[in-house]
């Protein structure tokens, strides 16, 4: 899908939740004290530890950094606890309050990587490089007058954040007109809308929620009202597509204010941690904008995780939305940020997570109610068959049904030549050569021709029709 061939500026640190409310120091973690024999060891252990580091800092054939001695240590030793615990450095403890917060110093761009060279997808609204004019397609080839050429993606992104009002140049080479254009651009706080949202065929809202962020519940609720409100007719919104594809998780207090947009009372996710007595329950907030009535629909991967999986595990498990496509990805663990010191800091693992219903979520994921696999859907409609049968209607002369006055033959008429028409544009479609790898690179996402949207919305469209008939034989 469209998301997958990018890899924007704005890039995760890994498949986590953190509660702010969770963070911690070390000191405050309930651990028991270790028994004597056990203090024993870990000072013989320590002891060993302080000699093999003595030994590098004198015998090494070089001088050494002690500092990053110690942090590859640290590293390493948390290393074989699990995936998902882990020492954070300087940068990467930077990194995630930035991620989580949806914040950093930048220039506003997406970015992606073609057969070594990289490519801008877009320039982000109302930010420098939005300002200065760079626009989609150009290729950027310099960074600080410096070539980039065989630097990685994620190096060039490195390269472009950072500090707050520091300058910044951009070398960039634009189809069509010739040398490098030059850019002198200044990082600026940039903030990532966790939210794209909009109105699919008529009458159904979808919104694509791409990260657990702060203010991410808001933006959904400001999102519905909008679209709400943009609905004509009687009926107003006929079904919500919420999409959770390839969101990698976040915030645990967002994703109780998201569920609680749909959700009257209850539990929303609880814990089971080391202690049994130290269990974490978190309800659906009573108070608050609340849809609790609009068919809905949401939509996972196998790159789904985290707070997504707490999502569409609570929505699933009472029943107030069907869960659509594959298996999600099965990170239902608990990691507090416990603060080292300023700069630094350990995210450790110290519980799993249960759905409403006490199904664990941690390498077992959510399972669909409808497994939807994921089909380009140009290539899905180039493949279908065009109906070719010929019926009654089709025939030369056939008798109607009944005696057509003037107009209806018209009418017919008008509808026979539209459907020759549709045909004959169908067969000079399946005619054009196949699209370039570089226009799908910087084609524009549309809800309305993605399969999985496409086929949550036939869902909702027949589940509105079940609705009306069982009202109307009562």
């Amino acid at each position: 899908m469209f998301w997958q061939s990018l890899i924007t500026i704005v890039f995760f640190f890994s498949f986590g939740l953190n509660s702010h409310a969770q963070e911690k120091n070390l000191t405050s973690l309930k651990t028991p004290a270790p028994k004597l024999s056990q203090n024993h060891s870990r000072f013989e252990q320590l002891e060993l530890f302080n000699k093999v580091l003595h030994l590098i800092e004198t015998q090494y054939y070089r001088p050494v950094n002690t500092e990053k001695l110690i942090e590859g240590a640290l590293k390493g030793m948390m290393d074989t606890l699990d995936p998902h615990s882990t020492f954070l450095n300087k940068d990467f403890f930077e990194k995630m309050q930035n991620d989580t917060q949806g914040e950093f110093g930048g220039l506003g761009l997406e970015v992606t990587q073609r057969d070594g060279v990289i490519y801008i997808i877009t320039p982000i609204d109302d930010t420098p490089a939005f300002r200065a004019g760079i626009l989609a397609k150009d290729k950027l080839v310099e960074i600080n007058h410096e070539p980039i050429t065989g630097m990685s993606l994620e190096q060039a992104i490195e390269r472009m954040r950072g500090k707050l009002g520091d300058k910044i140049h951009l070398g960039i080479v634009r189809e069509g007109v010739e040398g490098i254009k030059h850019f002198n651009l200044k990082r600026e706080l940039i903030k990532v809308k966790p939210v794209k949202s909009e109105i699919v065929r008529g009458n159904f809202i979808y919104i694509r929620l791409t990260q657990f962020q702060k203010r991410s519940a808001e933006s959904i609720e400001d999102a519905l009202k909008d679209l709400k409100s943009q609905i004509k007719g009687d009926q107003g919104a006929q079904g919500i597509i919420l999409d959770l594809r390839s969101n990698p998780g976040g915030l645990l207090d967002q994703a109780v204010d998201v569920s609680s947009l749909f959700l009257k009372e209850g539990i929303v996710v609880s814990t089971e941690a080391r202690d049994p007595q130290n269990k974490d329950i978190r309800y659906v907030k009573k108070s608050g904008y609340k849809d609790l009535s609009t068919p809905m629909v949401v939509l996972i991967n196998g790159a789904s995780a985290s707070a997504s999986e707490i999502v569409a595990g609570a929505l699933q498990d009472y029943k107030r939305a069907v869960i659509m496509g594959a298996q999600s990805f099965g990170k239902g663990s608990v990691q507090t940020v416990a603060q080292l010191d300023k700069e630094t800091g350990v995210k450790l693992t110290i519980a799993q997570y249960m759905t409403p219903k006490n199904r664990k979520i941690q390498a077992v994921g959510i399972t669909p109610d409808l497994t939807i696999e994921e089909v380009d859907q140009a290539a899905f409609e180039k493949d279908l068959k065009e109906d070719r049968y010929i019926r009654e209607k089709d025939l030369r002369n056939h008798l109607t049904a009944a005696i057509e006055t003037d107009s209806e033959k018209k009418s017919r008429e008008s509808s026979e030549r539209e459907e020759r028409m549709r045909k004959l544009q169908n067969q000079a479609k399946r005619k054009e050569s196949t699209k370039q790898a570089d226009d799908e690179v910087f084609r524009t996402y549309r809800p309305n021709e993605d399969y999985q949207v496409l086929q949550a919305v036939r869902y909702l469209q027949g589940f509105n029709v079940f609705k009306e008939t069982k009202t109307q034989s009562k």
